[in-house]
């Protein structure tokens, strides 16, 4: 499985994953001539776009990708929020009904977030038998799963680190309430990591950190330590450290 991060983070999130015969994308939140760019100018490769919720910063070039002929597969609640007319390219999904978009069978899921019906998504390649999870924008999930191999989390923020924000007057109450109702803190995904089974993981993609309320190296440190798998951070203007 290839893994691309075009971008990552409050400014907009855009990923590209592959099997090597289906090529999808993983939100559209950043303007469509970055992701061109970020795609080395070849979206008419793109098979389909899956997007977690309307926020702009995952949403953001939603009409465009559309209008480059590339399907987008979202909730009704995301559709109906960012009022998008009917499109032979816009696709209804709901939270545990899998659907297929080339080699890839899809089983998106409900998430916790501050927005009108969140998905993420668990993803099987029929070719490769390699599977990936992706949760964005949530500060809890649910469910657990078996036989992952890949996997892409967000990892927003430390208690540690948005109380000492909290202590300098870098953001206020409200604002810290916000974060801790709508994104993954750090000791928690520690947490739902090991609740999973990660036999047989051989990368985990920390995703969508919080350029004020994160520290990069310490929550690599930390994942790595939890878990003894390769750990990856997805860098805002895209790669991965």
């Amino acid at each position: 499985m290839d893994i691309k991060v075009i971008a990552s983070g409050s400014t907009g999130n855009c990923y590209r994953i592959s099997d090597g015969e289906t090529a999808l994308m993983l939100e559209c939140g950043i303007p469509l001539k970055e992701i061109e760019k970020g795609l080395a100018f070849a979206l008419r490769d793109i098979q389909g776009c899956l997007v977690t919720h309307e926020h702009k910063d995952h949403s953001k070039a939603i009409l465009d990708v559309m209008k480059a002929s590339v399907d987008v597969y979202t909730s009704e609640g995301t559709i109906k929020t960012l009022s998008l007319n009917q499109s032979h390219r816009l696709h209804v999904i709901k939270a545990l009904q899998q659907f297929y978009i080339g080699t890839w069978t899809i089983l998106p899921f409900s998430t916790e977030h501050d927005a009108t019906e969140p998905l993420g998504f668990l993803l099987y390649s029929n070719l490769t038998h390699e599977k990936l999870l992706f949760a964005t924008d949530t500060y809890y999930v649910r469910y657990k799963f078996t036989g992952l191999t890949h996997t892409m989390i967000e990892c927003n923020y430390s208690a540690d680190v948005l109380n000492n924000n909290l202590s300098a007057g870098l953001l206020d109450e409200q604002r810290k309430r916000r974060i801790m109702k709508s994104h993954f803190e750090l000791s928690n995904v520690i947490g739902f990591l090991k609740a999973n089974d990660l036999s047989s993981v051989n990368s985990i993609y920390l995703i969508h950190l919080s350029e004020q309320n994160s520290n990069a190296d310490y929550f690599k440190k930390r994942v790595m330590a939890a878990t003894g798998i390769p750990t990856y951070i997805a860098e805002k203007n895209g790669g991965v450290t």
